[in-house]
């Protein structure tokens, strides 16, 4: 999107000051669901998420314990996924993460995220009304975040999507993808977040790479990128 301004941060936020150069903690695959779960925890926190939230990661832990042995049970094995270098099993998704705060966390090593949606228009995206969120931090279940999909417009991709009833993700899911998961951003692969729409206008939000940085900003519906697919999940567990 040439042309199109930089989102301005406080520059004091939390997600911005945390220490540099820092992304998430890596994921292990052979780590049971309390370990990835605390990484996940690890990575909220150090990278400033939970103190923007004004969430505590004692409390969330002790909160997701009743859930961790569900959690041991879902499905890690990526078949939900065309290509199972797109497959994530599960992260963990807070309330009140769609927010350009949270963007600098998307961290690439020490580059920030940036975004391109301003604070007025991101606040008017809402979840389709087929998508139920949690209203309370839950766990997003067999992510794929849609290579098959790189040069098929965003609208077919949702069709497809739903063919397949699976969910396309939100905006704060994949806020929270690509700051646990960044290695899951990669160049040519990017994805839309098909799951939140503006009624105002035909854009789709999204999450891509550029200048080496993960970027939120939007394209349009009937658009096709060769290098943008579109994310889903195959269900969210409330916690």
């Amino acid at each position: 999107m040439p042309g199109i301004p930089l989102v301005p941060v406080d520059p004091r936020l939390p997600t911005v000051t945390a220490p540099k150069p820092r992304s998430a903690p890596m994921f292990e695959p052979d780590d049971d669901a309390r370990a990835e779960l605390e990484r996940q925890l690890r990575a909220y926190s150090e990278l400033g998420v939970l103190e923007v939230l004004g969430l505590e990661a004692a409390d969330l832990a002790a909160r997701l314990e009743p859930v961790v042995e569900s959690m041991e049970k879902l499905p890690t094995h990526g078949a939900w996924a065309h290509d199972p270098g797109d497959s994530i099993p599960w992260i963990l998704v807070l309330p009140g993460m769609q927010s350009n705060a949270l963007v600098p966390a998307m961290r690439r090593g020490a580059a920030l995220g940036v975004s391109v949606v301003p604070d007025d228009e991101l606040e008017t995206y809402r979840p389709l009304e087929e998508v139920e969120l949690p209203a309370a931090p839950y766990v997003l279940v067999g992510i794929d975040t849609g290579s098959d999909f790189c040069g098929v417009t965003p609208e077919a991709a949702l069709e497809a999507v739903r063919e397949r009833g699976r969910t396309p993700l939100t905006i704060s899911e994949g806020l929270a993808l690509t700051i646990l998961r960044p290695d899951m951003l990669r160049t040519n692969s990017c994805y839309s977040l098909a799951g939140s729409r503006t009624g105002t206008n035909q854009r789709v939000p999204a999450v891509w790479i550029s200048e080496r940085r993960a970027k939120l900003g939007w394209c349009w519906d009937r658009n096709p990128h060769t290098w943008l697919g579109l994310a889903s999940a195959s269900w969210r567990l409330p916690v």
